[in-house]
């Protein structure tokens, strides 16, 4: 039975509204959720950035969905705090946590005043912070010195059952190379020759575990409407890696999306007014081998698209 769970954007919603927004989707008949860890939103619009380590214990604690949540351990996080929070929530509620760890973007990170890595650094640095997690997972004291460095931690505080870490990847390329460490990936929607290459990538190379994708759709009872909202709150994303990668300012975000058009939204959005039409695209991507769809309403308000989806979506698809 496929799996479709709730996209909560903490760099769109506040928290206090995202919470009940997630516990409308649990309602719904959504049976999953997944969250955003950024520092900074994506554009002066959206305006919030809520910490989401904060909001996943009341999230969780307010549900019975299982949670993941996106983290790029390295730079503005150290791999021992994070590990040591995943393993908490993965104590207090067992079997619904899992993170998914990707190289960040510059956009978060910049604010230790670090030197932002290339792709490949920031690879071998996450491919680190994954080992001394797993270790420290397991209960052994940790000392490591290399693109990251760690001073005898320990988890006093370990789960049962250890969280798993899935990767995130939007090229084969890093979905091949994260196959040697993940337990399972996620990706986002792309055209689908380029997501089953990513699919083909990972699983070629021994990837296991469950394979997602984030589906950022915009919903509205009018196209017109729907397209407005597309453009207006995800405009800035249009252009995606390796620019998203390295932008590292709300400012430089919105300068770049200044010439994005209305149009020029379908590239990175599936906008409709039509449930029936959604329900058709989702389907296409559970062909293609997906077995969880995470979807991301990219608008402010999430209740219509909540309702609409519950009534009329997931009964179809789950």
């Amino acid at each position: 039975m496929a799996v479709i769970g709730f996209h909560a954007s903490h760099e769109q919603i506040d928290p206090r509204q995202l919470l009940a927004d997630v516990k409308l989707a649990e309602e719904a008949g959504f049976s999953a959720a997944m969250c955003s860890d950024h520092f900074a939103p994506w554009s002066e619009r959206q305006g919030q950035s809520g910490f989401a380590w904060s909001w996943l214990g009341a999230a969780l604690e307010a549900t019975s969905l299982s949670f993941g949540v996106v983290n790029a351990p390295g730079q503005r996080y150290h791999p021992a705090i994070i590990a040591q929070a995943a393993a908490t929530l993965a104590q207090m509620y067992p079997g619904r946590f899992w993170a998914a760890l990707g190289s960040g973007e510059a956009a978060n990170e910049h604010i230790t005043g670090d030197r932002w890595p290339e792709k490949p650094r920031r690879n071998q640095r996450l491919r680190e912070c994954v080992e001394v997690m797993r270790e420290l997972f397991a209960g052994r004291e940790v000392s490591h010195d290399g693109l990251i460095r760690v001073d005898r931690a320990q988890l006093w505080t370990r789960p049962e059952t250890p969280p798993p870490l899935l990767a995130t990847a939007v090229s084969a390329k890093t979905a091949a190379w994260a196959a040697e460490w993940a337990e399972g990936l996620i990706t986002v929607n792309q055209d689908h020759d380029t997501l089953r290459r990513v699919l083909d990538a990972y699983r070629s190379a021994g990837g296991k575990g469950p394979v997602c994708l984030q589906v950022h759709v915009s919903y509205a009872a009018a196209e017109a409407e729907a397209l407005a909202i597309a453009h207006d709150q995800w405009r800035s994303n249009v252009a995606g890696p390796p620019l998203s990668w390295d932008i590292d300012s709300v400012e430089g975000f919105d300068c770049a999306a200044r010439t994005v058009r209305p149009e020029d939204m379908h590239a990175a959005v599936r906008i409709s007014a039509d449930p029936a039409q959604i329900t058709g695209w989702l389907g296409e991507y559970l062909e293609l081998g997906f077995e969880r769809l995470y979807l991301h309403h990219v608008g402010k308000e999430q209740r219509a698209f909540i309702e609409t989806f519950g009534a009329h979506v997931l009964p179809e698809l789950m």
